[in-house]
């Protein structure tokens, strides 16, 4: 009698981010689950909102090289609440036209769950879809909704509100005091890695127990 086969396990896929993943069989509804799990942790990491508005924190940069340096390191300290303030001005653009609210945003949760924020490989009726093809679909889903509703002006006067708002507050905001963890600031390449890491130029990052401060 012969021993049974050994099994090994498949080798990794690539994920939309550059992570990897194991293609084991995983159901359509798990995918989704993860995926909102993934965005609600990443949502959960904003800064308080307080903190975003702090009264007292608000001036003008002394050149136009201090402004850049604001906005690097406020985009770094406030990306999270970037996005979401830049996403709820493109929402509140479409708030009179309900149907198309309604179909951008769920475009946009399609892309929210099985592009940025999907980490396991798309298995249908046992075939594990490629990247490439997830995307093209979310692309031809895109281009047919942007097709049918319209309203695209509408939507890209919001974004550029949003935007705008966000770079007039990553300028004017003096981000004195805002502390960055190492992970943080070296994943926006503000440092080099934590084994001998150079500060970056011009900003005057130190580290102190475990922590970055921008001056």
């Amino acid at each position: 009698m012969q021993p049974p086969a050994a099994t090994h396990p498949k080798p990794a896929a690539s994920a939309p981010g550059g992570a990897t993943y194991t293609t084991i069989p995983i159901s359509i509804s798990d995918v989704i689950s993860r995926s909102v799990h993934n965005f609600s942790a990443a949502v959960s990491r904003h800064r308080p909102w307080p903190e975003f508005v702090a009264a007292g924190s608000f001036d003008r940069p002394g050149s136009a090289s201090a402004a850049l340096a604001r906005i690097r390191k406020n985009s770094a300290y406030f990306r999270v609440n970037y996005v979401v303030a830049i996403a709820a001005c493109a929402l509140v653009s479409l708030l009179g036209a309900p149907f198309s609210l309604i179909v951008f945003a769920s475009v946009l949760a399609l892309w929210l769950i099985f592009h940025f924020f999907r980490e396991d490989p798309l298995m249908v009726s046992g075939h594990q879809l490629n990247d490439r093809l997830v995307l093209c679909a979310l692309v031809l889903v895109s281009l047919s909704a942007i097709w049918f509703v319209g309203r695209v002006e509408n939507l890209v006067i919001g974004i550029g509100a949003g935007s705008l708002l966000c770079g007039v507050h990553g300028v004017l905001r003096n981000p004195d005091g805002l502390f960055l963890d190492e992970d943080e600031a070296a994943s926006q390449g503000l440092i080099g890695s934590r084994v001998g890491f150079a500060p970056a130029p011009g900003f005057g990052y130190s580290v102190d127990r475990g922590d970055v401060l921008g001056d």
